[in-house]
């Protein structure tokens, strides 16, 4: 009867210094990571395609490339039209300073004429002060007259000329200007679809987002695919962290950029630590996950928290994890 009774004592001692014991964590997880699928930005054969899983890829680094064979054929039919009507332009600029020299022939052609005029004046001023002398035939003083109505006829029929031409050239410049006009459209027009095509080209260069390790790869090297179809999904496994559950209670002892520890549970007791800070926790409550044991498990509400930490390639996605505040 003594036995038993010490035996029940020295259980009592040992489940009293149990229960005293410090709980090892606060809260428990599973590890996630940031994961992205990279789909195509365009539509084509695979022409190359040189991702494996679990390859580790830096943020843009080429992972393949979509057939572009007909968008680099469209780009030169392009390239070619713009030099067309570059030329066409130049042409244009040409005869506009053609027509532009002509009118300004005409106009040094008045001046001439106005200038001799005057001159014949002034002559015919002199010779009838001279005739009225006596000094000289009065047949000069005629020629002068003769010679002043033959200039300003002259330079009647160059002005109505030179109206007629200017009219004529103003209507064949306005001409040049729209065609001029309507070719830079053009090429306005030809210079955003040359970008769009550039954009077009770009995107069938497969590249990575993001630094990290392929999870999955959906498609192989010379399969056919259409813009938005999933590729392969790349995880950051460097900078992860650790989505755990909290009571509201345990919320007033943990703060957003708060150090913690995170341990990485491989089972059989055996564990791995990390540095761990608090990253993010959720302004909104919900009812506590089956899979996740909160330290006051008759509590029906919980709070999400994200721990980040740094990766040392040991820890897995999906893994259970402990965090210790």
């Amino acid at each position: 009867m003594k036995r038993i009774i010490a035996i029940s004592a020295s259980l009592a001692i040992i489940a009293t210094a149990c229960s005293k014991k410090e709980k090892e964590y606060d809260a428990t997880g599973t590890f996630e990571a940031t994961e992205v699928t990279v789909s195509a930005k365009a539509t084509g054969e695979l022409q190359t395609f040189h991702v494996v899983e679990g390859q580790t890829l830096l943020q843009g680094d080429l992972a393949g490339n979509i057939d572009v064979t007909q968008l680099r054929l469209k780009k030169e039919e392009l390239a070619t039209a713009a030099r067309q009507m570059q030329a066409n332009q130049q042409q244009l600029s040409a005869n506009r300073r053609a027509t532009d020299s002509k009118k300004t022939d005409l106009e040094k052609q008045v001046a001439v004429i106005k200038q001799q005029i005057a001159n014949a004046k002034r002559e015919r001023q002199r010779f009838t002060e001279l005739v009225n002398d006596g000094a000289v035939a009065r047949k000069q003083l005629d020629d002068i007259n003769y010679q002043i109505s033959v200039l300003e006829k002259q330079l009647t029929a160059t002005a109505d000329q030179l109206s007629a031409t200017n009219k004529s050239l103003a209507q064949q410049s306005a001409g040049i200007d729209a065609q001029i006009s309507g070719i830079d459209a053009q090429k306005e027009g030809i210079s955003v679809q040359s970008a769009q095509l550039d954009d077009q080209i770009a995107n069938a260069s497969i590249k990575s987002p993001i630094t990290g390790t392929v999870l999955e790869k959906y498609v192989e090297q010379g399969e056919f695919v259409t813009a938005g179809k999933p590729l392969f999904k790349i995880g950051d496994t460097k900078n992860m962290f650790i989505r755990a559950y909290v009571t509201s209670q345990q919320l007033q002892n943990i703060k957003v950029g708060q150090t913690v520890k995170v341990f990485a549970d491989y089972g059989n007791g055996k564990k791995k630590e990390y540095d761990g800070t608090v990253a993010w926790i959720s302004n909104r409550s919900e009812f506590t996950p089956k899979t996740i044991l909160t330290d006051d498990e008759r509590a029906d509400l919980v709070y999400a928290v994200k721990i980040s930490f740094v990766n040392d390639g040991f820890v897995k996605i999906g893994m259970y994890g402990e965090v210790k505040f």
